[in-house]
């Protein structure tokens, strides 16, 4: 056991030389230091408690094209679906009658007039169902500051917009530049969620080929910088019908060396920012079957459970090899109940689980 990491680990305030010596952390004992310390800090800051987010992937239609991505715009091999809002308002009946207490409404990325009122209405559709009880995020991609605030006026209040990298030459790589796809434009997107009150969460793919330690410690920083709420981030998964996929298929880090990294993703933003909300990501458990409690042991606190239509599930596949597409949502709940219960930690029923972080700002 390293006596230099148990000093970092005592510390209250951290700088980026620390963040970098935890990032580092190359053996079994200092990794379980690590993750206990940031079980310690999630239990003092937000409690050993995780709130479950009803996530209904709604349709896999994108204008976008990035390179990662399995239901890229260019991908042809892909069957698009699109959910009619009965579909829609028949998963939320589900998640609502089961005391989730908040959804996640995710899609490809559009920015029609079509595609923007059907979610301001399905918004409003949702808080009248549910006497304003659901709490609503939203993961649906870059969208004009207008679009946003009229989301936000019919009753969405979390936004999640994945930065995917800091480092921008990794940045550029992942996105063609066309649809002004620019680290630019998704920063600003960030910066209009903030400004018109959304609690904002972002996130970024741990274990890209080329990424450095300093990279992912980076991503944290900037976490700070833009006084983020809520972190959804997970290693990378290659998806083989896209052109990363191909380019990095005999050079993509080892699944061991992925789940490691995802792990102290975890623990070190949880220690470095403390109060604010942290997912335990499905890829994750898509490379590791235990993947999702080692999250919420190295300090997260969200898990968002699909309830996406059985018949869709299989077509919504950002990567290869995503885990429980077969699994009814009954089933899925049941295996998510046990697991989260079996480490010792609570499911809170009937609380939107907002971003403590978010909160004690307004203060």
């Amino acid at each position: 056991m390293s006596e230099k990491i148990k000093n970092i680990l005592s510390q209250e305030n951290f700088s980026k030389e620390d963040l970098l010596e935890l990032m580092k952390i190359d053996n079994s004992e200092d990794l379980d230091l690590l993750f206990k310390k940031a079980y310690e800090i999630k239990a003092k800051y937000v409690g050993r408690k995780v709130y479950y987010r009803g996530l209904i992937e709604i349709s896999n239609k994108c204008i976008k094209n990035c390179k990662y991505c399995g239901i890229r715009r260019d991908n042809h091999n892909v069957e698009r679906f699109s959910m009619s809002k009965a579909e829609i308002m028949e998963a939320v009946k589900w998640i609502y009658e089961n005391n989730y207490a908040s959804i996640a409404l995710q899609s490809g990325e559009r920015q029609d007039e079509e595609f923007v009122s059907f979610i301001e209405d399905l918004i409003r559709e949702i808080k009248i169902f549910s006497n304003g009880k659901l709490g609503i995020t939203l993961s649906l991609g870059e969208q004009s500051k207008e679009t946003y605030r009229r989301w936000f006026e019919a009753g969405a209040h979390r936004y999640l917009l994945r930065i995917e990298s800091t480092n921008l030459d990794i940045y550029n790589h992942l996105h063609p530049m066309d649809n002004k796809h620019t680290f630019e434009v998704r920063k600003k997107c960030l910066e209009y969620l903030r400004e018109i009150g959304y609690q904002v969460g972002t996130g970024v793919m741990i274990g890209l080929p080329n990424q450095t330690e300093e990279d992912l410690v980076n991503d944290i920083l900037f976490y700070k910088d833009m006084n983020i709420d809520m972190i959804g981030m997970g290693p990378y998964i290659l998806h083989k019908d896209t052109p990363l996929g191909k380019e990095w298929e005999n050079s993509v880090v080892s699944v061991e060396k992925r789940v490691e990294l995802g792990l102290k993703m975890i623990a070190i933003t949880r220690i470095f920012l403390k109060d604010v909300n942290i997912a335990a990501t499905t890829a994750l458990q898509g490379l590791d079957p235990q993947g999702r409690e080692k999250g919420l042991l190295a300090g997260a606190n969200i898990l968002m459970p699909t309830a996406t239509a059985l018949e869709h599930k299989g077509k919504y596949l950002l990567y290869d090899n995503k885990p429980g597409i077969n699994d009814s949502v009954e089933k899925a709940k049941e295996i998510m109940d046990s697991n989260v219960k079996a480490i010792g930690d609570e499911i809170v029923y009937g609380e939107w689980g907002d971003s403590l972080h978010f909160k004690n700002k307004q203060k």
